[in-house]
């Protein structure tokens, strides 16, 4: 059986659609970017793709977020795939430190505003969950849409005034808008780009649709005990199991001006490669993290990667074409999610119509 599973890692692999349950409600986005009908917000607002680790909820399916892909076999889960050989499937370098991805990408779509929340760094990931992954994540902003004449925003960073006396005297009151009042509210629009580190408060608002690039787990510390839409949490969703003054302690309490806040996290998309045929663009790299990595690339024709060292998957936003692989050729349409294991060498890109396609990596 481990010897058959290895040879789908010389083939570029669709995923199957993986919605998670989330707290909050939202999804229509996905769904439109799917082509799915009807586009419906719901309590399955999230796509995770690349995933390796089940979401975290008392009474939710066992294998719950795991990515899934079709082979001759039937459906397997993308961790059997790589666990019957990791070197071949990510790489040596990744297989040897971590024997996973490293990373978990999402697609998420919010009707309704998430609840403000933190995620731990590593240190407190290794301290308090024996985690080797904290929770530092990116968002890069797709679409967006007004929910009730309300502009899309965020929230991240705690302004100049809060100190930990005063945001956990919020937090105990249950006073939303005091802590809300504590964050940075940000304005975004599609192209939008920030990088949210662990121990960093924030929160996402209604309307957003985003992809979020992140360290491999679902850790998430939530200070409001019912959610804007009147979902009331337990003790397991707000402090996930380690009472409520571990979870202040998550907190980086540093405090900053709009301005700082901005460019501390507000990321500025860069030209690293082009012809006439592509533009190729970083986001989050080794200047922003060593946790994951994304680039962007708009295809109209032909490109190549090719000296491929680990895994990465391709998220195929818009568009349409055809990949060439060991002499093979398949589709990709918009809305497919393609791994590339670290067995591939060359696969050529080739667009039928103007192709904008996310390229998410592991830990450099």
């Amino acid at each position: 059986m481990t010897k058959d599973l290895e040879k789908y890692a010389h083939i570029p692999l669709k995923q199957e659609s993986n919605r998670v349950w989330r707290t909050y409600e939202g999804g229509a986005l996905i769904d439109k970017w799917k082509d799915t009908i009807p586009e419906v917000d719901g309590s399955m607002p999230e796509e995770w793709i690349m995933s390796t680790i089940t979401a975290r909820g008392i009474g939710r399916p066992e294998k719950e977020g795991l990515s899934l892909i079709k082979t001759d076999e039937g459906l397997i889960t993308l961790k059997d795939l790589i666990d019957s050989n990791p070197d071949l499937y990510l790489g040596a370098d990744l297989a040897k430190k971590y024997g996973t991805t490293g990373v978990l990408i999402k697609m998420l779509d919010s009707k309704e505003r998430l609840t403000v929340q933190v995620h731990p760094d590593k240190q407190y990931a290794k301290t308090v969950f024996n985690s080797e992954f904290g929770k530092t994540e990116s968002w890069y902003v797709l679409n967006s849409r007004e929910i009730d004449g309300e502009k899309s925003v965020v929230y991240m960073g705690f302004k100049k005034h809060v100190t930990k006396e005063k945001w956990k005297t919020y937090f105990e009151e249950q006073n939303i808008q005091g802590m809300l009042d504590c964050l940075h509210k940000i304005e975004v629009k599609p192209g939008d780009a920030f990088m949210i580190y662990g121990g960093v408060p924030h929160a996402i608002g209604s309307g957003c649709f985003l992809m979020e690039v992140q360290e491999p787990t679902d850790y998430t510390m939530r200070v409001e005990k019912t959610t804007p839409n009147g979902l009331k949490m337990g003790p397991a969703l707000i402090h996930q199991g380690v009472g409520e003054e571990k979870m202040l302690e998550c907190f980086h309490y540093d405090t900053y001006t709009l301005d700082e806040a901005l460019g501390k996290w507000k990321i500025t998309p860069e030209v690293i490669d082009g012809s006439s045929e592509f533009t190729l663009k970083t986001l989050f790299n080794e200047k922003h993290t060593n946790c994951f990595g994304l680039n962007e690339l708009l295809l109209n024709g032909n490109y190549v990667f090719k000296g491929n060292t680990t895994c990465f998957v391709a998220v195929i936003y818009s568009g349409s074409g055809t990949m060439t692989c060991n002499g093979t050729t398949y589709d990709f349409t918009q809305g497919d999610e393609i791994f590339i294991s670290a067995a591939i060498s060359k696969i050529t890109f080739t667009s039928n119509e103007v192709s904008k396609i996310l390229l998410c990596y592991p830990p450099s």
